[in-house]
């Protein structure tokens, strides 16, 4: 039976919960700041796994009982209520047995960092420049509607309007686990401002969405960080123009997976605040090098899998946003929309909500379960 498959993959679930909840309380585990934060993890998913598991051998139980009654008892009433107890039962074990299957599955640990956001105009020009700004700002206001922060660390402007190229760090629940799905290409098809003839023109930006990294995910040589401090210039008043606080890094990185040595450079203006900006270039530079060492990591991933919702790869085609028919396209699932307007104010979650049950389904399908 399903249900007894599904309990023989519990085995041992109750035993390791115990031993994660003792290990977490043992001060040399606490010292161990990487090895406690990742039992942490471990802690809160078999927490969850717990209470669902619970609740699916009570459903069990409920159901064996109301066999049993049904079989032994013959005052009508009591039948009655054995009977809708069994159904209630019933009618609860598969939900509870699909909970259990996705919380078997384990979780992508970057899941519940926060996210360095990028967006770069791609083939089009200026009109490509003013897609990204709008893309900038549909995420900017679906951040908003989950309560996330996000703060420019870099941006340069486009001549027409838009960005180049804008970088953010977006912080709060669960945030790389729900940007993840937007890394790729996406593609515009409208009549562009600075078209006269009312033609519609196809425009393309990329979007790299990236698990920030923790000061211990990677190990840097703060000694050997070259730092400059230069006006930052643009508008913000006197102070900005006057005091030095934008600062620039140069870092020399050997990549582990090729052997070969490269500088790093990085800038940042995002506050009138030096201290504040090393900080943040600091984090950034963590995250370029993450990023850099996990990547062969994730194409080994990626290749193993036959339709991957969320590669992170930047260069495949994801989504179009075809404004004459206001319609939007995710190509990876085949999911159309017409709201348009809607989804730029950053109405996103369903075609989101889609891509996440779409690669539930695959995880579920490569675990057998």
């Amino acid at each position: 039976m399903a249900e007894n498959t599904l309990l023989a993959r519990l085995d041992g679930i109750d035993s390791r919960f115990e031993e994660v909840s003792t290990l977490i309380t043992d001060p040399a585990v606490i010292a161990d700041m990487p090895r406690y934060v990742r039992l942490t993890k471990e802690y809160k998913d078999l927490e969850k796994l717990m209470k669902v598991t619970d609740r699916y051998r009570q459903a069990l139980t409920d159901i064996n009982e109301a066999h049993s009654m049904l079989e032994s008892e013959s005052d009508d009433e009591l039948r009655q209520m054995a009977r809708e107890e069994l159904d209630e039962a019933q009618e609860a074990i598969p939900a509870l047995e699909e909970e259990i299957k996705l919380l078997l599955i384990p979780a992508d640990p970057e899941d519940s960092k926060n996210a360095i956001l990028e967006i770069r105009g791609g083939t089009g020009g200026d009109e490509a420049a003013i897609f990204a700004g709008d893309l900038f700002k549909m995420y900017s206001k679906y951040c908003e509607s989950k309560g996330w922060t996000l703060s420019i660390t870099s941006m340069s402007e486009g001549a027409a309007g838009g960005f180049k190229e804008i970088v953010a760090a977006v912080s709060g629940d669960n945030v790389y686990g729900t940007l993840k799905y937007e890394s790729g290409v996406h593609r515009v098809q409208r009549v562009p401002a600075t078209e006269t003839q009312g033609r519609v023109h196809t425009s393309a930006a990329t979007v790299a969405v990236l698990p920030e990294a923790e000061p211990f995910d990677v190990e840097i040589n703060e000694g050997e960080i070259k730092w400059d401090t230069f006006r930052s210039g643009g508008a913000g008043g006197q102070n900005v123009n006057k005091v030095e606080s934008g600062v620039r890094l140069r870092y020399m990185w050997r990549n582990p997976n090729t052997g070969e040595t490269e500088e790093i450079l990085i800038e940042c203006t995002e506050t009138r605040d030096q201290p504040k900006n090393k900080e943040r270039a600091l984090s950034r530079l963590r995250t370029f090098i993450y990023d850099k060492e996990h990547r062969k990591y994730m194409d080994d991933i990626a290749s193993r899998r036959k339709t991957m919702v969320s590669t992170g790869d930047r260069s495949a085609k994801i989504r179009t946003y075809n404004y004459p028919q206001g319609r939007i396209t995710d190509h990876r699932i085949n999911y159309t929309i017409y709201n348009l307007s809607a989804f730029m104010d950053g109405d996103l979650q369903d075609c989101i909500d889609h891509l996440i049950v779409a690669e539930n389904a695959e995880r579920l399908k490569e675990a057998d379960l």
